[in-house]
């Protein structure tokens, strides 16, 4: 399995993350643990989790993923052998924390919380889930109106956030520190503030990139490029939509699709998948493993983050990491992309 060190941390992971997202809700304990040590055995050694796990976040199962996690770690003393991500959750969820946007507090709260569930004394990388402020990301590129946000108070709270970041650092309870769903000007914004105020650089960048969704390409991969912020893609499936399984209409029980989570489902989208998977065809490939594939060819991916709710479905996309594609099937893709560039709003 082959490594990369994440921005300028050190770390060095696998090209292949295993998610675990699903741990609690569509996977039980038992489940989890069995993906853990197959990932190990594949010589897979990143971890990601997040305070709001599993999904879809409800209160009743919030923090389950990481239990699940810190159970394996008791169980098994291998703490070590896993580089370990978790995130702490934006506003917006008021069984976790009442909801409040982050802040100083609200790190040491949630990490805290996070440390005791996971059954360990650090974090690897710690990312923040998703902006307080009002933000491009989950499709309100059409909508969203960025004006008239109070820009001072903005930066004044992504200072007191690398604060907040900095002294856990210091503590030695969080190694390094990433985003996830953020967009260009937040990434530049937060290196900005590190540099001026001699604080910890963002490393990573955790946002949903895949065959269907690829606006990181157009602006954030440039920023990532030059600040040596590196991409961890998660969805490379689409969420599973890029398998088929939501072809005509089908609503596979147990999916996330049938838990009401796949916003990603629309015509345009269908049109695109069935494009993908006629073109693995050709080509004699699985279009799961194609679409992973791929993701490892960007110059700006870190790890990819891969889940699964079955053995066999983890199985077969880690064995995409030995897969290379041939010239025409890249040029295939981009011959793809070019007709679909928006599948989903």
């Amino acid at each position: 399995m082959q490594q990369r060190t994440l921005g300028r941390t050190g770390i060095s992971v696998s090209r292949i993350c295993l998610g675990t997202m699903t741990w609690g809700e569509q996977n039980t304990q038992a489940e989890g643990h069995a993906q853990m040590d197959y990932a190990l055995e594949q010589g897979i050694n990143f971890l990601d989790t997040a305070e709001l796990y599993s999904t879809p976040g409800r209160a009743q199962t919030q923090g389950s993923t990481e239990t699940i996690i810190g159970n394996w770690f008791a169980a098994n003393g291998r703490r070590s052998d896993w580089v370990l991500a978790s995130k702490i959750t934006g506003p917006g969820n008021d069984w976790i924390r009442g909801g409040r946007p982050m802040d100083g507090k609200e790190i040491v709260v949630a990490l805290e919380a996070s440390l005791k569930r996971l059954k360990t004394d650090y974090i690897d990388l710690y990312q923040l889930h998703w902006p307080n402020r009002n933000h491009y990301n989950f499709s309100r590129s059409w909508t969203f109106d960025p004006y008239g946000q109070d820009r001072d108070s903005i930066r004044d709270n992504l200072l007191e956030i690398l604060q907040a970041l900095n002294a856990q650092i210091e503590a030695g309870k969080i190694r390094a520190i990433g985003l996830s769903n953020e967009t260009s000007w937040g990434v530049s914004e937060y290196i900005k503030l590190a540099e001026t105020h001699g604080l910890p650089r963002m490393a990573t960048i955790q946002n949903e990139y895949n065959l269907l969704r690829r606006h990181f390409d157009y602006d954030l991969a440039e920023v990532c490029a030059f600040e040596d912020v590196d991409l961890l893609a998660y969805s490379p499936l689409a969420a599973g939509l890029l398998s088929g399984k939501y072809n005509d209409g089908a609503m596979p029980a147990g999916t996330r699709g049938a838990l009401g989570t796949m916003w990603r489902l629309n015509p345009q989208s269908e049109t695109a998948t069935k494009a993908y998977m006629t073109l693995a065809q050709q080509h004699g490939l699985d279009v799961c493993q194609m679409a992973i594939a791929w993701c490892l060819t960007r110059p700006f991916m870190g790890s990819v983050i891969i889940g699964a709710t079955a053995i066999e479905q983890l199985k077969s996309d880690i064995a995409a990491h030995d897969l290379v594609l041939a010239p025409e099937v890249i040029e295939g893709i981009e011959e793809l992309h070019r007709l679909y560039p928006r599948t989903f709003a």
